[in-house]
């Protein structure tokens, strides 16, 4: 009656508080619920898909946000930025700040599937909500995500029949994992909280099953493990035969939406989908899917070698559940994204699995002369990207290996990878057959053109490169080929009628395999010529730089780049249009200019990034470069402050022994000088000087230098 009441009633927002908005969980319910019309999952489904279908994709979009729900709450890290979604993001530094933010929203969900840490700050606010009950101006909701986990150790409903699901009337015998204690407390007392007032406080639990979809919770790891296609199987922990309970994270939302709305009488809720998968059934859909498309059952044990896997993961993945959610089926109005579970829906979960993490595949094809510097700059770009380096000489090599490998009987040893039924017996023995007769093909092929493969297999082969998950997951680098029109419309195209694709102006192609960009390395002959004959004879020999291979090679280039149907016109009809880099241009035998060139018309690279180990390597190898960097710079500096010393030493021996020879010279040029004016004293001055002091001294008159100066003038020879 509530909920109709409700519906009657005109449409307005609604505040909702939700933890941990920049978790996995958090965003994706966040944003499912910011664009929910408060009451929309009142109305039938059938009326809201006909409403979806007469509206245009830009008329749902240009909506006016009124009556849907207002979604703030906290972050899990104070340094993520704030999701768009958001109306407001609070950094909250005490219980008493968080409960004024707690009280301003009608609805309250915290969410304890993520992180243990967050189930003591759910149960403080659910009591501090429950004191605050007769404050409140309106009534207020609280929903807590739990986990299956709190019914891990649970007796089956039946013993006798163990295939009997458990269902949501069965939660009071629930039995939690022993790590998930806690979380089944927090399930108790927010039920107890609901009873003391159900019109002005309300409290629901929603047991989740496990969350997948929208860039992957628990099961990241084996989407992960796959995508990189560095193993050859995927693991699966133990035997792989005890059953998950899982839900599309989105349609968990759809269950919280549904219990805003609804308010239902039963408040412990069981989200699940109907599926009933075991861990080797996801991990084989993964694998297929995503990765190398085998599996490998390895001890529990080994699991915890894993850095990426934490105990929580571990419990999750280890539960055996038959769980079944009648409720949901009866009362509650879901629009579902994937109600028959995972291993039903992969191509869309694993199409939001790399779309949410920007997964996406880099193809970048490049096409030039010979001795260009097509490889080292393909080898380049594969490092900086992560990227798959395709050529034909190794795709070629690498498929025959493979075939002889299937060829050639194998011995069954009991280790074999994964678990081998009748089915992939029979399929297995085709692939024999098949393998056999691809090889008899291609040895016919190779002696009726001296050893050459004709462009069908080739382009086979190729093509089959391309398809490969690791070249579909990350990228690739194609170096070299196609060299024609002719292959590269075998190559790419769709292999549709031909009159199909003359009515339409742009030829349809294989999106999966086609290149995104095409980097075309143009030189003139002369420079190549040079370019080569300067090459050291270690490079040259055995490759197709020897001076007539070279040049027929290049002749051959030029062959099938003059005419109106070249590779370059091929990709312009399909309106990927090249870009052209004149090798000349960049003086730099290390091609890095032509490299960074590329990167800038490329953009970013779309992978995981760097590992944890990746990065503790590069900063280990930035740490003792900046060590050696130091200690160059301390040795540096000493050996020039020792060369200034000795410089200042000799500079001040030199400065002394140049001051001593001024002082002698300038007392050698002083008694020069004083010899003429010694004489001249010595023959005119002193005979009249010593004969005036002897008359001072016989007279001694009252003033003797007036006397001396007197009989001086007097007697001076030179006075007449």
């Amino acid at each position: 009656a509530q909920a109709v009441a409700m519906a009657a009633g005109p449409a307005r927002s609604r505040r909702v508080f939700l933890n941990h908005l920049d978790s996995y969980c958090g965003r994706s319910i966040g944003e499912y619920l910011s664009r929910c019309v408060v009451g929309a999952s009142l109305e039938s489904t059938e009326e809201e898909e006909e409403e979806d279908e007469n509206n245009s994709a830009a008329e749902v979009s240009s909506r006016p946000k009124e009556g849907v729900y207002q979604v703030v709450g906290t972050l899990s890290k104070p340094e993520s930025t704030k999701p768009c979604f958001a109306e407001e993001t609070y950094a909250v530094s005490s219980r008493k700040e968080l409960l004024s933010h707690l009280l301003e929203c009608e609805i309250v969900v915290y969410n304890i599937t993520e992180d243990a840490n967050q189930i003591e700050e759910a149960t403080w606010a659910a009591s501090a909500l429950h004191m605050e009950i007769e404050h409140f101006a309106t009534p207020k909701l609280f929903i807590l995500i739990s986990t299956i986990m709190s019914w891990a150790k649970s007796k089956p409903p039946d013993p006798e029949d163990p295939e009997i699901p458990f269902t949501d009337e069965d939660y009071r015998r629930r039995k939690s994992h022993p790590n998930f204690m806690d979380h089944i407390n927090a399930e108790k007392l927010i039920l107890k909280l609901g009873k003391t007032n159900k019109h002005k406080f309300s409290t629901y639990v929603v047991a989740s099953g496990h969350q997948y979809g929208a860039g992957e919770g628990v099961l990241h790891y084996f989407f992960k493990i796959g995508w990189l296609s560095e193993t050859p199987a995927i693991p699966v922990f133990g035997d792989g035969n005890n059953f998950i309970p899982t839900i599309h994270v989105l349609d968990l939302a759809a269950v919280l939406q549904n219990i805003a709305d609804h308010r239902p009488r039963f408040h412990y809720i069981l989200a699940v989908d109907v599926s009933m998968h075991t861990l080797q059934e996801l991990i084989k859909c993964i694998s297929k899917n995503v990765g190398p498309g085998k599996i490998e059952k390895i001890p529990k044990e080994n699991a915890f070698l894993s850095k990426e896997l934490t105990q929580m993961h571990l419990d999750m993945l280890l539960v055996n559940l038959r769980m079944e959610s009648m409720f949901l089926k009866e009362s509650f109005n879901i629009k579902w994204v994937a109600q028959a579970g995972l291993v039903e829906n992969i191509e869309q979960i694993v199409k939001e699995y790399k779309q949410s993490r920007g997964l996406l595949p880099l193809k970048v094809c490049i096409h030039g002369p010979p001795g260009v510097g097509k490889s080292t700059i393909a080898e380049e770009l594969c490092k900086h990207y992560k990227l798959h380096h395709i050529k034909i000489n190794d795709v070629i090599s690498e498929t025959i290996a493979n075939l002889e490998k299937i060829v050639v009987p194998k011995e069954l040893d009991s280790d074999s990878v994964g678990e081998e039924g009748e089915d992939d017996e029979e399929e297995e023995d085709k692939n024999v057959e098949a393998a056999h007769e691809l090889l008899a093909r291609i040895k016919e092929s190779m002696e009726q053109n001296a050893d050459r493969l004709d462009d069908q297999h080739i382009v086979t082969f190729v093509k089959d490169k391309l398809k490969s998950m690791p070249c579909r997951n990350q990228g690739y680098v194609l170096d070299g080929f196609p060299e024609t029109y002719d292959q590269a419309k075998d190559l790419f195209n769709c292999n549709e009628d031909e009159e199909e694709e003359i009515k339409g102006k742009i030829p349809k192609c294989d999106k999966l395999i086609t290149p995104e960009f095409v980097i075309s390395l143009t030189a003139s002959d002369e420079f190549l010529i040079n370019r080569i004959i300067n090459l050291p004879e270690r490079i040259v020999a055995g490759t197709h730089y020897t001076q007539d291979r070279f040049l027929q090679s290049l002749n051959l280039f030029r062959e099938f780049n003059t005419d109106d149907k070249t590779v370059l016109n091929y990709f312009d009809e399909l309106e990927i249009h090249p870009q052209f880099i004149d090798v000349a241009k960049f003086e730099d035998p290390e091609n890095r200019f032509i490299v960074k060139e590329i990167i800038k018309e490329i953009g970013e690279p779309r992978n995981y990034g760097l590992t944890d180990e990746e990065k503790e390597n590069l900063e280990r190898k930035a740490a003792e470069e900046r060590l050696v960097k130091e200690a160059q710079e301390k040795a540096e500096r000493e050996r020039k402050e020792t060369e200034e010393r000795a410089e200042r030493m000799a500079n001040w021996e030199e400065w002394n022994k140049h001051l001593e020879e001024v002082k002698r010279q300038e007392q050698e040029l002083l008694e020069a000088q004083s010899i003429p004016l010694r004489n001249y004293l010595m023959k005119n001055v002193m005979p009249t000087l010593m004969q005036g002091i002897n008359e001072c001294c016989t007279i001694r008159p009252d003033d003797p230098v007036d006397f001396l100066a007197e009989y001086l003038f007097k007697n001076s020879p030179d006075i007449e």
